[in-house]
């Protein structure tokens, strides 16, 4: 369970012996190069007193928004923590930081991180909680989505996280993050920070609007968008869940069958004008205005007007449906995918003024800090 804190309290036992005092540069020792514990697993005798500790470990959900080395010598702790439980008024924590969604308009649901979150989205579905439609068929656990804060057809999942169950390694405690504590931005969290690397996520907790309302801006559910504006017609969170499910599987590899992490590049934003001279020299130009006055740009359209989309650079190359999407189909390493992305950002930059952003979390070989993927 969640709840058990003589677990947690071993987990941070466990992980401190993979740590080392701060003056000592030299890799952590350990039996293994690369050794797997599972947080569901973790009982060891509660410890005290530990020194000044420099991390060396790192954090695995579900391991699809991951780049890794040939050789990774710290310590990886996978999460497997499983549960769904509909809340009560009295389900979270008492923190009066966290702000409770009106039990009347919302369904308040608390995941454990070790759920996947493409089951855990069908789930809510059947169950008749909505509103998680478009992000269908993402890879990787629920732990592990507000980190990145994961999104797709307009939506991301910081809308409906009502707030974050974390386990604090060094003080030991059991917080609940409300929402704007998680600092929730594009792509990011505050979950991605070195500040923060000794919070590891156990639950999130979700709000659901019982009033549901679907999102349909982007142009692959355009078929639904006009079903949804006539009057004598009408759509699901099931059609939703479907098209998304059908758009992603036509155009995506599947990671099962070709390697890769999904989105390489995150979609830059810019400001307004820079789009808008942008558009008057590429009047074909993909993007999408922001409500905070910004202008988010097609990653993919990008690097497809670059001439990347399906092609190669040795063992390594963008997918041949979606521009956005790095592919290993021989095997390449860490070098040659850093490779690839290097060259593909260089000529965006050239053609375009336009940084790209990798999106997937690397690990580096000898990295001291611990993320999620």
């Amino acid at each position: 369970m969640l709840s058990d804190l003589g677990q947690l309290q071993g987990l941070s036992t466990l992980l401190k012996k993979c740590q080392k005092p701060v003056h000592d540069n030299e890799p952590t020792k350990s039996t293994q190069d690369n050794l797997t514990n599972q947080a569901n697993e973790t009982n060891q005798p509660h410890q005290t007193n530990q020194p000044s500790l420099q991390t060396h470990w790192n954090i695995l959900g579900g391991g699809s928004n991951l780049v890794l080395p040939k050789v990774l010598h710290q310590p990886v702790l996978h999460i497997q923590l499983k549960g769904i439980h509909l809340l009560d008024d009295q389900g979270l924590q008492n923190d009066q930081s966290v702000i409770k969604a009106d039990k009347s308009t919302f369904y308040r649901i608390r995941v454990a991180a070790g759920e996947n979150w493409h089951d855990w989205v069908t789930f809510a579905l059947n169950k008749g909680w909505y509103g998680l439609e478009n992000l269908a068929l993402i890879p990787g656990s629920v732990g592990a989505a507000p980190v990145q804060n994961i999104g797709a057809y307009g939506v991301e999942v910081a809308q409906f996280i009502e707030s974050v169950d974390v386990w604090n390694i060094e003080t030991e405690q059991l917080l609940t993050l409300s929402a704007q504590d998680c600092d929730f931005a594009y792509r990011n969290s505050r979950f991605k920070r070195a500040h923060y690397s000794n919070e590891i996520i156990v639950a999130v907790n979700f709000a659901l609007p019982k009033a549901w309302q679907p999102v349909l801006t982007y142009q692959d559910l355009k078929p639904l968008a006009q079903r949804y504006l006539n009057p004598s017609e009408s759509i699901t969170p099931h059609d939703v869940y479907q098209l998304v499910c059908e758009v992603r599987q036509r155009k995506l590899p599947n990671p099962a069958l070709i390697p890769n992490a999904g989105s390489f590049f995150q979609n830059p934003v810019v400001p307004h004008e820079q789009a808008q001279a942008l558009k008057a020299q590429h009047p074909n130009l993909v993007c999408y205005p922001q409500a905070d006055g910004t202008t988010k740009l097609a990653a993919g359209w990008l690097i497809d007007t670059c001439g990347w989309k399906g092609k190669r650079l040795g063992s390594v190359g963008m997918h041949a449906n979606q521009a956005l999407v790095l592919v290993n189909p021989d095997g390449g390493h860490y070098d040659d995918v850093m490779t690839l992305a290097d060259a593909v950002r260089h000529d965006v930059q050239t053609l375009f003024g336009v940084a790209l952003q990798i999106e997937p979390i690397c690990w580096m070989p000898d990295s001291s800090t611990h993320h999620t993927a």
